[in-house]
């Protein structure tokens, strides 16, 4: 047994005053819990991710730790039924003089049970074949009556045109379709508590917010995102799905990890209401921010202003406009060859590569 490292943390008494506490011994971090009349120590941080399970909450006889909720038995520091073999050190304690002292050279080994990895914390490896493009609809509407959606019938003609003329391989993602939970503030408790993947996506195998995160980074090239304008916006949904996403962001900042390398994204933004330049800014902020590049003229639009109501002439306007069809194709064919630049560094020769103005910053008159 190693020497005894008995060290005073104060007055027995006024510790009883919380029933749990994060008590820091020299630079060991303690959970001391008082319950039943008695102290006990455990180490104060959790198994999982470091979290600081003094800080957080007790559920019986476990500490939950406040990161991300493992639990941890406050005598035996065994993890919860199901997990006893994660296991953190636990310290003697002992009171004389109504001091309380904690003896740091006591500590059991600490036990970490194997946990099989989430299958998006796989290497991201690009697979052979051709440039892939996900295109992810962010309008929100009731799946049992579906309705006409501007922004998603620009992304349908420009994933058909990936996929028929481009020959490209494409996946349509509708977020309405997906159950997910919206951020939970993990990063707010520390950038640390922030992990990928998600730590929604590794504790809730009914969060549906997977699939997009497999798409994004393990599968495709191209990423084009359809939103329609809400109150100057883009849709609920899309800023929904964007805050799940600062779990991949927050890897370039605390683990200088590139999630998503060489790929391209681009914007389709469709409302009657107007502040097209805003949208198109926040998307591309964003998507610049998680290392996504962007094709000249990253993104089509239309808008016929803030006081247009009649959105059924919105919608007649933009089914007979041959402009904004091409502009779709002219788009996702520009994000596909701007992919196929830094996948396999060369560009192929597509005539509908070749987009102007138009295809950038659409006006809102039908030509046929």
């Amino acid at each position: 047994m190693p020497d005894a490292q008995w060290t005073d943390i104060g007055s027995a008494e006024e510790l009883k005053a919380k029933s749990l506490q994060e008590i820091l011994c020299g630079m060991t971090p303690i959970a001391l819990t008082y319950k039943d009349g008695e102290f006990t120590a455990i180490s104060g941080v959790c198994n999982h991710a470091g979290g600081p399970l003094g800080e957080g909450s007790l559920d019986g006889d476990y500490i939950v730790c406040p990161w991300h909720y493992w639990k941890f038995h406050h005598k035996t520091g065994h993890g919860e039924p199901g997990y006893e073999q994660d296991q953190v050190p636990v310290y003697a304690t002992k009171s004389e003089g109504g001091r309380l002292y904690i003896d740091l050279g006591s500590a059991t080994k600490r036990r970490k049970q194997s946990h099989k990895p989430h299958p998006l914390a796989r290497p991201i490896v690009r697979a052979e074949g051709p440039i892939r493009v996900v295109g992810i609809s962010t309008t929100a509407m009731t799946n049992e009556h579906p309705r006409y959606s501007t922004s998603d019938a620009m992304l349908e003609i420009a994933l058909d045109h990936a996929r028929t003329t481009l020959e490209l391989e494409t996946q349509c993602i509708k977020l309405r379709e997906l159950n997910f939970r919206p951020c939970e503030g993990f990063y707010s408790k520390s950038a640390q508590a922030c992990t990928w993947p998600c730590s929604i996506t590794q504790m809730d195998p009914t969060d549906q917010l997977d699939r997009v995160y497999e798409a994004i980074v393990h599968w495709a090239d191209v990423i084009l995102i359809a939103t329609p304008i809400r109150w100057g916006n883009a849709s609920s949904l899309y800023y929904k799905m964007v805050e799940r996403m600062n779990c991949i962001q927050n890897q370039e900042t605390i683990a200088n990890r590139h999630l998503l390398k060489n790929k391209v994204a681009a914007f389709i933004i469709m409302g009657g209401q107007d502040n097209v330049q805003g949208v198109a800014g926040q998307l591309m902020t964003f998507f610049s921010e998680v290392g996504c590049q962007f094709p000249q003229f990253p993104f089509i639009a239309h808008s016929r202003g803030w006081s247009a109501e009649d959105m059924e002439r919105n919608v007649s306007e933009v089914q007979n406009s041959r402009e904004l069809r091409e502009g779709a194709q002219e788009l996702v064919a520009r994000a596909a060859d701007m992919a196929r630049l830094m996948v396999e560094g060369q560009l192929r020769d597509h005539p509908l590569a070749r987009g102007g103005r138009k295809a950038h910053q659409l006006d809102s008159e039908p030509t046929g």
